[in-house]
């Protein structure tokens, strides 16, 4: 199996940039539709939002978040 490698942070040099993805509104996934720095310090971030690229928005918790509930 090959180790995935992620770019180091250019913001705070420690943490590694990772991916994550989600899906549309329609419900497409959108691969890699952010970036964000491992270190819980630096919270470097970088996000794509209806075609629009944006940087180091607040990171929050996800604890308040209340799930989608399935469709059947």
């Amino acid at each position: 199996m090959m180790e995935a490698r992620f770019p180091k942070c250019q913001h705070c040099k420690t943490g590694d940039l990772v991916p994550l993805s989600d899906f549309g509104s329609q419900g497409a996934p959108i691969t890699y539709k952010a970036w964000v720095c491992t270190n819980p310090a630096c919270g470097f971030n970088i996000k794509i939002r209806n075609g629009d690229v944006y940087m180091n928005e607040p990171i929050g918790s996800g604890t308040m978040h209340t799930p989608r509930l399935s469709r059947v």
